[in-house]
């Protein structure tokens, strides 16, 4: 499955849009992050436990934007967006990671 941020492939003709498709993904954080992100805050640095969680719930929601395109036919996903928020309040606990795009049918012209 192709998957790209712009609305065109190099290299493809888009013969048809099957639709728009999206891929959420909610992830947890846990007390002992929320701590040590707490002291980098204080003390600067980056946050790897953070970063590894926003990584992962990336990944699982682009993974589920390609598996609703390929339940549409679709052999590329075009026009993707990235959307993050926190839930949770103070406690900031939860990490939503939405991805959107347009599922598409495509043919080599090269």
């Amino acid at each position: 499955m192709i998957v790209t941020t712009t609305d065109d492939l190099n290299g493809y003709e888009i013969t048809s849009y099957l639709g728009i498709v999206s891929g959420d993904a909610v992830c947890g954080t846990n007390i002992f992050r929320d701590l040590f992100a707490s002291i980098r805050d204080v003390v600067g640095g980056r946050a790897a436990s953070y970063e590894k969680v926003f990584a992962d719930a990336k990944e699982m929601a682009i993974e589920g934007l390609k598996e609703r395109a390929a339940a549409l036919g679709a052999d590329a996903i075009v026009g993707i967006d990235l959307d993050y928020e926190v839930i949770g309040g103070d406690s900031k606990t939860l990490l939503m990671v939405s991805a959107n795009g347009t599922a598409v049918k495509v043919r080599k012209t090269s």
